[in-house]
């Protein structure tokens, strides 16, 4: 997928939403556990309930990972159906990876090839040779932490560095790199405050933002400061959305929770014509 055609169709459907596939066994309805693959039909259900509401899907792989074999196949299912299904939605392997050489080429292959997500995210705390492998796959983005919305984010990110905080050399330093126009950077939305200096080194980047919802992070502050002309931002809502009922509707109600964040969104996308 190309940047533009992420653009085109967050115009079309006046929506930025990403929604997060995060799924825990523990937390998906009970009905479901006598499914031969949980996971997936868990996803499935989700995906068709709220897919003309959102421009992208963002699975963690952990919450995959976590239940080996079987937990990978069900990923692996859920981003081929994505592919072949709703071949227009934007997909992010959460993934924070952060390698070096050999090893950045062999995870770039697994998530870009193997599986055919569009992007993955990416931890920048080993320099540019372990993002470039990423960087060098076509229409294909790497997204860069850079500002991350948890507290721990203040132990490094926010530090000085040379008289400047590490997180803004992070963006700086990573403008240099090859193929940079295929970056895009995680801002968490409890963070707000620090867009607009963002904004003042990376203009026109793409910004994945988690943290609005569950993690009490503002839309309107976000985007206040975020966005550009091309919107430039994704919205991430996983818990606040996917876990809105564990009961035999839970996918109506996913989807009545995802109209919800659409609807503010659509609003400040009219603000803006």
């Amino acid at each position: 997928m190309t940047k533009q055609h992420l653009i085109d169709e967050i115009n079309k459907k006046k929506s930025f939403l990403c929604i997060g596939l995060d799924v825990d066994l523990d937390k998906i309805p009970k009905h479901l556990l006598k499914e031969e693959d949980p996971i997936f039909e868990f996803n499935k259900a989700i995906i068709d309930a709220t897919h003309h509401l959102c421009v992208a899907y963002k699975p963690n792989t952990a919450f995959y990972e976590a239940y080996g074999l079987k937990g990978w196949k069900s990923l692996e299912k859920t981003i081929t159906y994505l592919n072949q299904n709703y071949p227009n939605i934007f997909t992010i392997a959460d993934a924070k990876r952060g390698d070096i050489g050999n090893t950045s080429s062999m995870y770039a292959k697994a998530f870009f090839e193997d599986l055919a997500f569009d992007s993955v995210t990416v931890a920048p705390y080993m320099g540019k040779d372990s993002v470039e492998p990423f960087l060098a796959f076509k229409n294909k983005f790497t997204i860069l932490l850079a500002l991350t919305s948890n507290e721990g984010a203040f132990d490094f990110q926010t530090q000085q560095v040379e008289g400047k905080e590490l997180y803004k050399r992070v963006l700086e330093i990573s403008k240099s790199w090859n193929n940079s126009e295929n970056l895009m950077y995680v801002v968490g939305a409890t963070k707000a405050e620090f867009l607009a200096e963002i904004r003042q080194i990376i203009p026109d980047s793409f910004l994945l933002v988690p943290g609005v919802g569950a993690q009490g992070g503002s839309l309107e502050e976000v985007c206040k400061y975020g966005m550009t002309k091309n919107i430039g931002l994704l919205i991430n809502s996983s818990r606040g959305i996917i876990y809105a009922s564990n009961k035999d509707d839970f996918a109506f109600e996913a989807s009545l929770k995802a109209l919800e964040l659409k609807t503010q969104m659509e609003s400040i996308i009219n603000q803006l014509s």
